[in-house]
């Protein structure tokens, strides 16, 4: 019997304010996970669920891309990763009798929290033109209808098709080919608002846009740099590596506009220290850096070990690198004041970390939003990759660049060729291998469809999960940009805003999660994915799924493909539907680093894919070596009377996925619309602690974006800056600030106002 969902929307503008805390997980932790997941699942189905999770005969969690380690503890999950397996094998179920009884405008006068909280979608629904409720459509239909749109598009650029990191390597190369044997390039994805900004700088100057850490490296590191990063709340399965990395000697440093709770200390559940002791400290040293200051710190810190005599590994420089000599002159000529004005840091902290740098050989320097959500972040994580090349620290055990992904399978995805601007290399094989001539033109980015929608260019949108709507930037104009499609299908497990914002016609296609059993006429199918160390390995379902005849991502996509492109097309998508070995084959002919996919795959632990820079030193750039880059410094201007918003996830959220509406490590419960303000600039703003304000973003465009009634929260956030979450603050994003070179949202650099509230909601 399912369990009943919420019936009542909590109200969310009623926070209640205590301490924030000063270490994370422990028993608090073990307890709040076990208590949600019993909500949504019972006791005996939390039990049979949870001892699946990361394991190499179980699932990959759906949550983070953190990767699995070598020897898997019996409970391999964090309270989040719980949280989000909770989340997709809920026992409550959505029906066509839920869909009857709830107007499509109610719905989206819902929050997203309630929206998600109603359980597992179980049939496909269509929302006709004109209408105002959701109806059930055979899957048949379904198809037709988007075959039907995508054949009446006058080119097939008309359509946009979307990712989220979610989707298996398998479905994502299915997809993507499908794409492109429509004609397209317009593969926007998750990516794009996150860590492409990574990639665009670790591309150009390290030859590949992927991280070249492993665990093995962090455990030997003699200096890890966290910047830009939460792991407690986001990547909380890091803490453990941070902690055995600390044991075998490591220091940390923290450097982020906010104390976080994990980066303090870490009382790890698995063992009786996390449980009743004090657990592990684990930050050395906290640099608590104003938004966008971190260009100017690693500008000031690479000047640093340049003035020291003996601080560039030269043979390693002159061996692999290019365009030293260049950015050597630049970077010495770093102004101080600058670095001040720009990092709010006191030189004295600047040059403590400056001496653990030249004492350390190995070094490695992780990061995440906080470093790829601002106009200059692609010259920030250049300047990231000069300071490790300084001293040798690409290639060796121990050092590396570490960008944390985000989702699980978002890099998976990419490797897949879900990108909009695919490399020549491999549209050529995939050419080859399929016997086609591939799209060349590049295709849009996310914030380019967007702009395409709105502008009448788009008018078919497909997205393979996620929620669109809810995690781009200036929600007014990305909902009404929606609204201008004749079409919009979703493929998803649950409901979410993006269901309620619709084009003309709409189409709900529920789908298999990672924790469903996976069954063909073929036989049981498992999935793959890649975690954020470039790790590939297999994940398998083994609950029931929540209805008959739900259909797999891989089937979903092979079934659309074969009812748009007709029985003409050569590809044999019904036999991929039925058994993914023969998805995994072409895979592994197409995608380099996928020779013996189905062996390999099979194998516990699966397969590492190889990476150049750091099994080799060898750069795959323009110039054949690892790029240095001249990064002029830069930093946000914040007019007078106002403060630089950031963006970021409270700790009972995972994306745009809110499980409940605390944020126990902040000391913030039963509510969401709070901003974090220093004291000492809430007192020059006039911002009493309680009290309740409008957030009014400023950009050059003058256009007024309005986020009402927010409670105000004196907390020690870095001077000149403040904290909202999302998806509540995106409407102050303007969708033209966007990071120079990646187009990613400058989410962590908006420029706000505060004015009385207003009494809307």
């Amino acid at each position: 019997m399912a369990k009943q969902a919420p019936q009542s929307d909590p109200a969310q503008d009623a926070p209640r304010v205590s301490a924030p805390q000063h270490a994370a997980a422990g028993l608090p932790a073990v307890g709040h996970s076990l208590r949600m997941a019993a909500e949504q699942m019972g006791a005996r189905r939390t039990l049979a669920t949870l001892r699946k999770v990361n394991q190499p005969d179980g699932f990959d969690c759906p949550g983070c891309a953190w990767p699995e380690p070598g020897r898997t503890h019996a409970a391999e999950f964090c309270e989040n990763g719980a949280k989000a397996v909770a989340e997709e094998a809920t026992e409550r179920r959505i029906t066509a009798e839920f869909f009857a009884a709830h107007p499509v405008a109610e719905l989206a006068g819902r929050s997203g929290y309630w929206l998600g909280q109603q359980g597992r979608l179980t049939q496909p629904m269509l929302l006709d033109e004109g209408a105002t409720h959701y109806r059930p459509v055979s899957w048949d239909d379904a198809f037709e209808i988007v075959a039907e749109e995508l054949r009446a598009l006058d080119t097939p650029d008309g359509a946009a098709f979307y990712t989220s990191g979610r989707t298996s390597n398998e479905a994502a190369f299915a997809y993507q080919l499908f794409a492109r044997r429509l004609g397209t390039n317009n593969l926007p994805d998750c990516s794009n608002m996150c860590h492409e900004s990574s990639g665009s700088a670790l591309t150009e100057t390290l030859g590949i846009g992927k991280g070249s850490v492993s665990l093995k490296d962090l455990y030997q590191a003699d200096l890890i740099i966290v910047a830009g990063q939460n792991p407690g709340t986001n990547h909380p399965r890091m803490l453990s590596a941070l902690e055995r990395a600390k044991r075998a000697g490591a220091t940390i440093v923290s450097v982020n506009p906010l104390p976080e709770a994990g980066l303090e200390r870490f009382k790890n559940p698995q063992n009786a220290r996390g449980l009743v002791g004090h657990g592990t400290k684990l930050t050395d040293l906290f640099l608590q850096i104003r938004l966008g200051g971190d260009l100017a710190l690693f500008r000031a810190l690479n000047q640093l070990v340049l003035e020291q005599d003996g601080g560039v590994d030269r043979a390693f420089v002159e061996e692999h690198c290019h365009g030293f000599e260049e950015f050597a002159a630049e970077a010495r000529t770093t102004d101080r004041a600058e670095v001040l004005a720009a990092t709010g840091l006191p030189w004295e902290q600047i040059e403590e970390l400056g001496r653990l740098v030249l004492s350390s050989r190995k070094i490695i320097v992780c990061w995440a939003m906080g470093l790829t959500q601002h106009k200059h972040s692609v010259p920030t994580i250049r300047e990231v990759v000069n300071f490790l090349l300084l001293r040798g620290n690409v290639g060796r055990p121990g050092a590396g660049v570490c960008p944390v992904r985000g989702h699980s399978n978002v890099q998976g995805d990419r490797t897949m060729g879900i990108f909009e601007r695919p490399s020549a290399a491999f549209l050529d094989s995939l050419g080859k291998e399929f016997g086609f001539e591939p799209p060349r033109e590049h295709g849009l980015d996310a914030v380019d469809t967007i702009r395409a929608m709105r502008d009448g260019r788009v008018g078919v949108f497909f997205a393979m999960g996620g929620n669109f709507v809810a995690a781009t930037p200036d929600t007014d104009v990305t909902e009404a940009a929606m609204r201008r499609c004749r079409l919009t299908v979703h493929v998803s497990t649950k409901l979410n805003r993006s269901h309620v914002v619709t084009g003309a016609r709409a189409l709900i296609l529920p789908t298999l999660g990672r924790t469903d059993r996976d069954v063909t006429a073929k036989g049981a199918q498992f999935v793959s994915v890649e975690d954020s160390m470039g790790q590939v390995h297999s994940s398998r379902g083994g609950l029931r799924p929540p209805a008959p005849g739900l259909l797999s991502e891989v089937a979903i996509v092979c079934r659309l493909a074969r009812a748009a492109l007709g029985p003409q097309d050569s590809v044999p998508w019904e036999e991929f539907a039925a058994d993914y070995d023969g998805l995994r084959d072409r895979i592994a002919r197409v995608v380099p680093g996928f020779d013996d996919f189905n062996d390999r795959v099979r194998r516990p632990g699966g397969f590492t894919l190889p990476h150049g820079p750091r099994d080799s030193r060898t750069f795959p750039t323009a110039t054949g070596k690892a790029n240095f880059t001249v990064n002029p410094l830069t930093a946000p201007e914040v007019p007078a009377g106002r403060l630089l918003l950031q963006t970021l996830r409270s700790h009972d959220q995972y994306n745009t996925t809110i499980y409940g509406l605390d944020d126990r490590y902040r000391g913030i419960t039963g509510g969401r619309r709070v901003v974090l303000v220093n004291p000492a600039d809430a007192a020059e703003l006039g911002l009493a602690e309680g009290a309740y304000v409008d957030l009014v973003g400023e950009w050059k465009d003058g256009v007024e974006r309005r986020a009402p009634h927010f409670r105000v929260v004196h907390y020690p956030v870095a001077r000149g800056g403040a904290a909202a979450y999302y998806p509540e603050t995106n409407v102050l994003v303007p969708l033209d600030s966007t990071a120079d070179i990646s187009n990613t949202p400058t989410s962590k650099a908006v420029v706000i106002r505060f004015e009385p509230d207003t009494g809307e909601r």
